[in-house]
């Protein structure tokens, strides 16, 4: 009879927001194994709401996950509930409610990707057109300004 073989119980380090006791709610838009290479940004104020995002193999960046400060929003059951605006309008764009998987860790879809049939969207028409209008009246300035 072979000897028995004692099995080591070594603890893997835990995913980040696995357990619960960080600062940051954890909402993951895309798989991490997408990416080669990470970096955080701050979105307004420090330490309230972060972007992740992944650079992949082809060079182009997109968010891998958004980090939501713990005063900025709050677990309801299953769900992720914002405290303020800048939490409301990042829990807004994303494609689908956040759903909770974990301690602090959630998953939710990306945004929905617009085709280019549908282009120009009424939001870029109006930007367009302030854009122009902030030219134009830029134009009218320096115009007067030489007169």
């Amino acid at each position: 009879m072979p000897k028995s073989r004692k099995r080591r119980t070594t603890r893997r380090r835990a995913k980040p927001g696995a357990r619960g006791r960080g600062g940051f709610f954890h909402i993951q838009v895309r798989p991490k194994r997408d990416f080669v290479s990470f970096r955080n940004q701050d979105v307004g104020a420090r330490g309230g709401i972060e972007r992740v995002a992944g650079r992949r193999a082809n060079g182009s960046w997109d968010t891998q996950k958004w980090l939501i400060g713990k005063s900025e929003a709050h677990r309801a059951g299953k769900r992720l509930a914002p405290d303020t605006a800048a939490a409301r309008k990042v829990l807004a764009q994303l494609g689908s409610p956040p759903r909770h998987l974990g301690g602090d860790r959630f998953i939710a879809k990306p945004r929905r990707k617009i085709p280019a049939s549908e282009k120009p969207t009424p939001a870029m028409r109006r930007a367009q057109l302030a854009n122009i209008k902030r030219a134009q009246a830029a134009l009218r300035k320096r115009r007067r300004a030489r007169a």
